[in-house]
């Protein structure tokens, strides 16, 4: 398998996550976003969106989306498992990676920032204040499905799919200094994944990317 990624791209880091968890080995295949690498023709031939993360699992075998990758690698590897063997268990975790990936993410990735900036004039401290109050107030209802179903990760006492949603999200957080201090079950949770080695060892300062 080849992944490719970017070190700082949450998405990327949920699949590298992933990967972890299920022990499987890949080769990794850095796109720099912020030199626009995913807009050169190659690339381009091989992900219609021109975004990271993408996994190719053989030749003719290219999967885009982080979610999507990651319940295509726990169909085909299913141990350990991502997501709860019951259909609710696995609605509630979809649901909370879902509130990650589709409403916090989309509005703080690298490439509105840049449309922000670039094409909107909006200044560096009013970019920050958009990141910052998206990132705060989106996390308060995952807060809240953490306190209805959280163990010691966020669905009972396994880490999986929707660990692999949170942790790059507060990793983000945290460089943008974003307000964590109402999120005392997140960061606990938080904590929990971190000690970890697939959470700590696919972090974005351990890619081979990394600056």
């Amino acid at each position: 398998m080849e992944l490719f990624s970017y070190f700082r791209s949450s998405a990327s880091y949920r699949v590298r996550i992933a990967l972890a968890l299920k022990g499987l080995d890949y080769d990794y295949r850095a796109v720099h976003l912020a030199k626009n690498e995913q807009l050169g023709d190659v690339y381009a031939s091989a992900s219609f969106s021109r975004l990271v993360p993408l996994l190719r699992d053989g030749d003719d075998q290219a999967i885009s989306q982080s979610l999507a990758i990651i319940e295509y690698l726990d169909e085909i590897h299913p141990e350990p498992p991502l997501l709860p063997p019951d259909p609710f268990g696995r609605a509630q975790v979809r649901a909370l990676a879902l509130d990650i990936a589709c409403e916090i993410h989309p509005l703080n990735n690298l490439r509105v920032l840049r449309y922000l900036g670039k094409e909107m004039g909006v200044d560096d401290d009013s970019k920050n204040r958009w990141y910052r109050h998206w990132v705060e107030s989106g996390l308060e209802p995952v807060e809240q499905r953490l306190l209805l179903h959280a163990g010691k990760f966020c669905f009972g006492d396994q880490p999986g799919l929707a660990d692999c949603a949170l942790v790059p999200q507060i990793f983000n957080a945290q460089r943008f200094d974003c307000r964590l201090d109402h999120l005392p079950e997140v960061m606990r949770v938080f904590d929990n994944c971190m000690a970890l080695d697939a959470f700590a060892n696919s972090q974005p300062s351990a890619c081979p990317d990394a600056e």
